[in-house]
């Protein structure tokens, strides 16, 4: 992950992390693409497979719109939802099938662990989310140590939506919690973050323990040159 931009714990949502093999069709909304304001060049070069602009992480596409188009995400497409309106994150209906998961990328990342998005009003995002019909699955109401003071977490299919309540103090200088919430950043699933790592040094972090037992995380750097924060992790642990 970048360098943190925003108050967020990138590790909070991992007991509730997806197995990275193929997922089945799942039934609630699922993630059909994510709408990135980022150059495909800049995601090929860390080892990304991009054609097309686009880049399959798991089942969810990655569209690399470029910068010129904004910052960050800029929306994301559902299927099965029963609203477009998530609290201000720009969203449209998909109705594609889900596609089998893609393999491995060059760099080892398998998929999309959990998505952050960023709430100035945690409690009115948690409702227009349960209005739409994702899954709530847990509200964590514990700080994380750069001080966002409530997480809730939904349950997308085979990743994980993390709405993390902004600190009061960036909710004011912000403007005020009638602000929409935003998308954010990704965390992302890699075989083997050590090999990971040493493939796109110097512009990663090196691997610390993850809040979850038996896991670990490292962050890309701003050096990495990318549009959105972005997390790294090893596969959560298999279950019985």
């Amino acid at each position: 992950m970048l360098q943190p931009m925003a108050p967020h714990d990138p590790n909070a949502a991992q007991e509730l992390a997806a197995p990275t093999n193929a997922a089945p069709e799942l039934p609630g909304p699922t993630i059909d693409e994510l709408l990135i304001a980022d150059e495909p060049d800049r995601w090929a070069a860390l080892g990304f497979a991009v054609a097309d602009r686009c880049a399959q992480l798991g089942t969810v596409r990655l569209r690399l719109a470029g910068r010129e188009n904004g910052r960050g995400i800029l929306g994301w497409s559902l299927r099965a939802i029963a609203s477009e309106q998530l609290d201000g994150l720009p969203t449209t209906r998909s109705r594609s099938p889900l596609p089998a998961s893609a393999p491995a990328h060059p760099n080892g990342v398998l998929t999309i662990d959990h998505i952050v998005a960023m709430s100035p009003a945690l409690d009115r995002s948690v409702q227009a989310l349960q209005g739409a019909g994702l899954d709530l699955r847990r509200i964590r109401e514990q700080p994380t140590p750069a001080g966002a003071p409530r997480q809730a977490f939904f349950r997308l299919g085979a990743e994980i939506l993390e709405v993390v309540q902004e600190p009061g103090e960036a909710v004011e200088q912000g403007g005020g919690p009638a602000r929409p919430a935003w998308l954010w950043g990704l965390a992302l699933i890699a075989s083997d973050l050590d090999r990971t790592i040493d493939d796109l040094a110097p512009h990663v972090s090196s691997a610390r323990p993850a809040v979850q037992t038996g896991r670990r995380i490292a962050t890309l750097r701003r050096s990495a040159g990318l549009a959105i924060p972005v997390a790294l992790m090893t596969p959560p642990p298999q279950r019985d």
